[in-house]
């Protein structure tokens, strides 16, 4: 079976192990909206956590960035932070962000590529060759593309300072998508779309994860045309995000943190919106009959990703519902 995933960093890649352990040919498309250059290099997140994890080089205690990972350069940029105060220049030290000693080699080599005029789906793939994630990993745009966040002070930040830096902790009044309106899809991404037998939309953010794929132009309007059958899964189990901040996100953008209430932001195919099926927690079945009344088809199922065994019976039962 032809699979293709939109995909963001943590969730979605943890969703893909249990996907990929399932034997069907899985394409990703990953979200740029996180990528950010600093100090000169051009840093991709989500495709570099999705990369990681399925090529066993990821974290196991953070989620993100590499496995015996050390932060010699991080502290050096503390340092000179420190030493050279604010004013003169500290304040455009990123000490903040975690770009580990490993991890800033992958940097290093896509932004040489880059700067040579290798477009970012090639820069990928040419690291893939090293990880072997099993996986076609797809950037959703070579062009580029970040998410800015318009917060209640009346500031404009990257998307990575507000939610690194400040933890999402300053009230968020809106998201804008720079360089979305003039991106065009990555080669093979339309492709993936069309072609897919199944196409799933994991337990990723959906504001600034899978909504910032699905804003570059012809990538929704494809999900819209596709005759393959769009399911998701809720990265809300009882009205929490299971992972991260996502909450902040939806509140930024008036949408309830509730399992049905994502599905609804989705929008059922149907009726001009995105996915035609949804799954939620058990902890949450109570909203299934409202979310079928609607025109989705739904079920509750476990969807904490707490083992290998646990996330492949999610995959297979988001494969279930689409087959159904």
């Amino acid at each position: 079976m032809r699979v293709t995933v939109l995909s963001g960093g943590i969730g979605g890649a943890r969703f893909l192990l249990g996907l990929r352990s399932l034997g069907h040919d899985v394409t990703v498309i990953g979200n740029t909206g996180d990528d950010i250059t600093m100090l000169g290099v051009r840093i991709c997140p989500d495709l570099d956590t999705v990369m990681y994890t399925l090529g066993d080089g990821i974290s196991q205690e953070r989620g993100w960035g590499r496995e015996g990972e050390t932060f010699r350069v991080r502290e050096e940029l503390t340092a000179y932070a420190e030493a050279i105060g604010a004013g003169n220049g500290a304040d455009a030290v990123p000490s903040w962000f975690g770009l580990g000693d490993l991890d800033l080699a992958t940097h290093l080599l896509r932004s040489e590529w880059m700067r040579g005029g290798v477009p970012l789906s090639e820069c990928t793939r040419r690291l893939c060759e090293r990880w072997q994630p099993g996986v076609t990993l797809l950037p959703a745009s070579d062009s580029p593309i970040e998410t800015h966040v318009s917060l209640v002070t009346g500031r404009t930040v990257h998307f990575q300072e507000w939610w690194v830096r400040m933890r999402a902790q300053i009230e968020a009044t809106g998201f804008e998508i720079v360089g979305a309106e003039q991106a065009t899809a990555a080669p093979g991404v339309i492709d993936a779309l069309f072609d897919a037998d199944v196409i799933v939309f994991p337990p990723s953010n959906p504001v600034v994860s899978i909504g910032v794929i699905l804003a570059v132009p012809g990538i929704a309007d494809a999900i819209h045309q596709t005759e393959a059958p769009v399911v998701g899964l809720s990265p809300i189990v009882g009205d929490a995000p299971v992972r991260g901040m996502a909450d902040a996100c939806l509140s930024a953008i008036g949408v309830p943190t509730t399992a049905d209430a994502v599905a609804r932001h989705y929008g059922v195919r149907a009726a001009g919106g995105l996915i035609d099926g949804w799954l939620v927690d058990t902890i949450d079945e109570a909203v299934v009959p409202g979310l079928v009344a609607d025109g989705f088809a739904a079920e509750a199922v476990p969807l904490l990703m707490t083992d290998l065994e646990s996330t492949t019976a999610m995959a297979k039962a988001s494969l279930t519902l689409a087959a159904r």
